[in-house]
């Protein structure tokens, strides 16, 4: 079976009913829940995803988003834009059955962009990280039953974003006042708790970054049945990394196609940098299909409707070249 193609998450707008109609319209064998950033402060990436947190809330302050002692209006907000793009999403999926994408943010992203009550990242305090991914857990848990109960039929894969995470790992990110950057996490602490986190589901869970130096090695040993990332910023130093992980299952969603308004090329020529990786890795074009699939390199929200739609079409047609012409 081709592992085909899917979006990232984002899209322009702020119609969940339009989003829906187009994410399951383009991708009929892998659609995904539409995220709308556009819409404002709980639609974004991080409200989003702090509006899934169990007895955990934020708010949002000039600087970002904060942690707070109770639900406030900004989580309200963000808790209903996903009970409306649910709605939506579980119109246009009546009877589906097949494969179904939901993203939420990773609890590394989320440690790094999560301010305590002082302004500091919760990155630099280890227990509130730890709390922090046990609440994401268990939000993580009820959204995925929510779904399956909408979606009956479908094949849920879930999504974590982590484009912070190798930041994190590289202690580069930056402190509050921006003079200074958090230590390093240590990595068997950043692979043991996003092994915790991926334990929430019982299906496939992948790692998306659209950041440079993906870790593709440490989430795989975490668990990640797939990595999605930014196929442009990949350097032969990964190389070793990738092939190891083809090598034992692991699925590359491969963002070939710009995120925002640029020429598409034809779709053959998108695919072309996944080809010449296949032939560089020793790899058997055979299985280029079955570990590949074709995204954008990142999220579509800072492009034109026209282009959102365009390229998640041009995405499928790009999947169907590859498993027409491995070679």
């Amino acid at each position: 079976m081709s592992a085909g193609a899917t979006g990232v998450g984002s899209l322009p707008g702020g119609d969940a009913r339009e989003a829906a109609k187009t994410a399951t319209g383009s991708f009929e064998d892998f659609p995904y829940l539409p995220e709308l950033p556009a819409r404002g402060p709980g639609a974004d990436m991080i409200g989003r995803s702090t509006g899934l947190l169990v007895d955990m809330y934020a708010h949002v302050e000039p600087s970002g988003w904060r942690i707070g002692d109770r639900p406030g209006r900004d989580t309200r907000r963000a808790r209903s834009w996903l009970g409306e793009d649910l709605d939506a999403l579980e119109e246009f999926t009546q009877g589906y059955t097949g494969r179904l994408k939901v993203q939420a943010v990773g609890p590394w992203t989320l440690a790094a962009a999560l301010e305590l009550h002082g302004g500091e990242a919760m990155l630099q305090d280890a227990g509130a990280c730890r709390d922090l991914a046990g609440s994401l857990a268990e939000g993580l848990r009820e959204h995925l039953a929510d779904v399956r109960k909408r979606i009956p039929g479908a094949e849920i894969v879930l999504q974590l974003d982590e484009p912070s995470l190798t930041a994190v790992l590289l202690g580069r990110v930056r402190s509050a006042s921006g003079y200074r950057t958090y230590r390093a996490v240590d990595r068997q602490v950043v692979e043991g708790t996003l092994r915790e986190v991926f334990a929430v589901h019982d299906g496939e869970v992948f790692v998306h970054s659209c950041a440079p130096e993906v870790p593709f090695g440490l989430l795989r040993r975490a668990g990640a049945a797939g990595v999605s990332f930014d196929f442009s910023l990949l350097t032969e130093r990964e190389d070793d990394a990738i092939g190891e992980a083809v090598e034992a299952g692991t699925k590359l969603f491969a963002g070939v196609v710009p995120g925002t308004d640029a020429p598409l090329s034809d779709p053959g020529g998108s695919v072309m940098g996944v080809r010449k990786l296949w032939r560089r890795l020793g790899l058997a074009p055979g299985t280029l299909s079955e570990s590949v699939v074709v995204t954008p390199s990142c999220g579509l929200a800072g492009a034109s409707p026209a282009y959102a739609r365009a390229v998640q079409a041009h995405c499928v047609r790009a999947a169907r070249s590859l498993a027409d012409n491995p070679e």
